[in-house]
């Protein structure tokens, strides 16, 4: 195998090692009916009903969707239009609490089979839970020979360790679920694959996957982006997934740490997926943590659980520093996909200056893309040149940006350029 070409950057994992807090139920959640790829929900509740903890709340009959449900107990005040921040719009629910948190009638899933191991799946609310938000069940029907569970344990992103509490927290959880879609999904083997900087939680997995052959623990470089789909796939079996494929056209699936977690509690409790573990970091924060939240709940609350004055946050960050998202206020709510948020106290906006065509966005490019060429040809418009630069391999990592002495926005740009071809 040939070695892929990455960057190193600060772990900054402040929060490593302190354990996951409950945050109180807070007074209000808004709650998107789109957490999700694929269609977004319906609402089948309306103004003025009560709803439990666990109920759902909103769903749809297409095949790719999954369904929404309460997170807290409490009256619907209102059912209103919302932005996402990929610019979409869908309908949130909005609910005040009764401060009772009482739970919805759930019980665990009856499992017989595959089919009812993918209903259950589908009715848990599961989306991908290391910011992709694939549909679970859709991603566990699978339609050609696959041999590999791939469990990405990377976490590769500075700052994030919402996975990493996982493992140390609960490993019974992460082992049930991936016991779980072995068994109803007949793959034969799997790799739990965890980054070199993370030694306690590869000893822990290592002793306690040391009898079970077909569970294997693969210790990772940690170098960035390790954890892109792509990137494991390839450091875990040597199979490329070429433009256009997906890791099932290698016989592989990828699932996050988290997400097989989260399989399991449902099916050992029948509770949906209503809250996340959280982390909450950055330099205008005063007490890192990482906390479980409600979803639906403001950022701003979590902000407050940790003592930070959000007087002090210049920018906020949804996701990790490389692959994150700018938020636009602390009053917007926490969906399943959210890791983390990070708020920092200073923030100076990068002066762009010309392209020195120093070479180093493409010695950064694990996909061995030249983003340099690919921002020339977007600008120009030239679709057929973005085509054969393979403009659509672009994983949005940002290490092009990330090395980038003119500060040009090519990470951006290469996802402009998708667009544009696709």
């Amino acid at each position: 195998m040939f070695r892929l070409k990455s960057i190193i950057l600060d772990h900054l994992k402040h929060t490593a090692g302190t354990e996951a807090r409950m945050l109180p139920d807070p007074d209000k959640v808004l709650i998107p009916m789109s957490m999700h790829i694929g269609t977004p929900c319906e609402p089948v509740v309306k103004k003025g009903d009560h709803v439990l903890a666990g109920q759902k709340i909103g769903d749809s009959e297409a095949k790719m969707s999954v369904p929404v449900h309460a997170s807290i107990s409490g009256t619907v005040t209102d059912i209103k239009d919302y932005r996402l921040l990929n610019g979409k719009t869908c309908k949130a629910v909005e609910i005040s609490s009764d401060g009772k948190h009482k739970t919805a009638d759930c019980s665990p899933p009856e499992i017989t089979d595959k089919a009812s191991f993918l209903k259950a799946v589908r009715e848990s609310g599961a989306c991908g839970l290391g910011g992709a938000g694939f549909p679970v069940h859709i991603k566990l029907d699978l339609k050609k020979e696959t041999d590999t569970l791939i469990i990405n344990a990377a976490e590769c992103e500075p700052y994030i360790t919402s996975d990493y509490r996982q493992m140390v927290e609960k490993p019974d959880e992460v082992l049930g679920g991936i016991r779980l879609v072995m068994k109803y999904t007949g793959i034969a083997g799997t790799v739990i694959a965890i980054e070199t900087n993370k030694p306690d939680v590869i000893e822990d997995f290592e002793k306690l996957t040391a009898d079970i052959p077909e569970i294997n623990v693969l210790k990772l470089p940690s170098v960035y982006p390790q954890g892109a789909e792509k990137v494991l796939v390839y450091s875990c079996t040597g199979r490329i997934v070429g433009e256009g494929e997906i890791p099932a056209d290698q016989k592989v699936i990828v699932m996050n740490v988290s997400t097989v977690a989260f399989l399991y509690r449902y099916c050992c409790t029948g509770i949906p997926l209503i809250s996340r573990r959280i982390t909450v970091e950055g330099t205008a924060v005063k007490n890192p943590l990482n906390i479980f939240a409600p979803v639906g709940t403001m950022v701003k609350e979590l902000l407050e659980f940790t003592g930070t004055d959000i007087n002090d946050v210049r920018k906020l960050v949804a996701g990790g520093p490389m692959m994150g998202s700018c938020l636009m206020t602390a009053d917007t709510p926490v969906v399943k996909t959210s890791n983390s948020f990070i708020a920092d106290r200073e923030y100076t906006e990068p002066v762009t200056t010309s392209c020195i065509r120093c070479g180093r966005c493409v010695r950064a490019c694990s996909m061995n893309l030249m983003p340099l060429m690919i921002e020339k040809a977007f600008i120009n418009r030239n679709t057929s040149e973005l085509k054969r630069l393979r403009a659509g391999l672009c994983m949005n990592c940002g290490a092009c940006t990330y090395v980038c002495p003119a500060n040009r926005r090519l990470a951006e740009t290469n996802q402009l350029a998708k667009e544009l071809i696709r």
